[in-house]
């Protein structure tokens, strides 16, 4: 495998006549973050499901930690961590009782089981809220709380689906610090996610799924890239005026702008950018033209979605029922 932490090649998975996996491959790098972006049913869960000795593949095959997945489950299983798209924590218990139990669950025995636990609230940032009843925790508490139990026996490679499918953006990004500091201490971790920013801000490599197959596969910074580069974009203040402005971009621009009329914005691809927008700036104001908007942007990662599946990411509650029968 050389410096892959996972490697499938050609995965199947039917269930009856649905095809979820249809010829997946997918390379995951030691000690990276690897993100997985797919529209609902696309088969990110089962391909995660299959990596994580879940769910059996009906064809292909897959390694992860250097073990072949269908040949020796039982030594994958030792290796990996997983966290599916719901905190699996008992809210009853507390952030302490939660970890001790999980470690007696994986045989490390009572003491080591509690110095285990000590070790994650201090490592999850938790150990202030250690012996209160998880009930009491916030949404991005819970999930760290989540995120440490999968780490009790500091797996090599962790499996996220959907971590922060819910929270709000301060339990999102609590979630972030931690992922990030899993892969500073050398994990490697596959994420799949319908929040295109948090593959953005998390992922040095990103593998777009659609219908079972892999149509993209990148850096960030790559996928972008083949959407196009900077932009100008014009929104302006009155209907009548988006004929003007499109006219004043494409002079300066050199090329035909593109119009969105519900939105009553225009925007072209620019290569001075600065120059070109300040330019834009001036001879709208000198002809008049009112403008509500007007600046410079990247391609997003939901600009790439859009280009590779033809629409764009649909972030709902029911995502990981939807994905679950694929």
């Amino acid at each position: 495998m050389g410096d892959y932490a996972v490697r499938a090649e050609g995965l199947e998975k039917r269930y009856g006549e649905k095809r979820a996996l249809d010829g997946f491959d997918l390379a995951v790098r030691e000690g990276t973050v690897h993100g997985l972006l797919g529209p609902n049913g696309a088969g990110k869960t089962t391909a995660v499901r299959i990596l994580s000795t879940l769910v059996r593949l009906d064809g292909g095959s897959a390694r992860v930690a250097g073990l072949d997945v269908a040949r020796r489950p039982r030594e994958v299983r030792a290796r990996i961590g997983l966290t599916g798209q719901y905190a699996a924590v008992d809210e009853v218990l507390t952030g302490r009782q939660n970890l001790e139990m999980f470690g007696r669950l994986f045989h490390l025995g009572g003491r080591r089981a509690r110095s285990r636990a000590a070790e994650l609230l201090e490592q999850f940032d938790l150990a202030g809220a250690a012996d209160k009843g998880v009930g009491q925790y916030s949404g991005g508490m819970r999930r760290r709380l989540d995120l440490a139990a999968s780490m009790i026996l500091t797996p090599s490679v962790l499996f996220l689906d959907e971590p922060t499918t819910g929270l709000d953006p301060r339990g999102r990004g609590e979630v972030w610090d931690s992922v990030r500091a899993l892969v500073s201490g050398g994990t490697t971790v596959l994420l799949t996610t319908q929040y295109l920013e948090e593959a953005d801000r998390l992922a040095s490599h990103i593998t777009v799924i659609d219908q079972g197959r892999a149509i993209a596969d990148d850096t960030p910074d790559g996928l972008k890239d083949t959407v196009g580069g900077d932009r100008i974009e014009v929104v302006v203040a009155e209907r009548a005026d988006l004929v003007r402005a499109a006219e004043v971009v494409a002079r300066v621009t050199g090329g035909e702008p593109a119009r969105d009329e519900a939105e009553l914005r225009v925007h072209a691809p620019v290569a001075e950018r600065v120059a070109a927008l300040t330019e834009v700036a001036r001879t709208l104001q000198d002809e008049g033209v009112r403008v509500e908007d007007i600046g410079l942007r990247r391609p997003s990662l939901d600009d790439v979605f859009l280009r590779l599946t033809g629409h764009r990411t649909d972030v709902t509650a029911d995502a990981g029922v939807k994905e679950a029968v694929a």
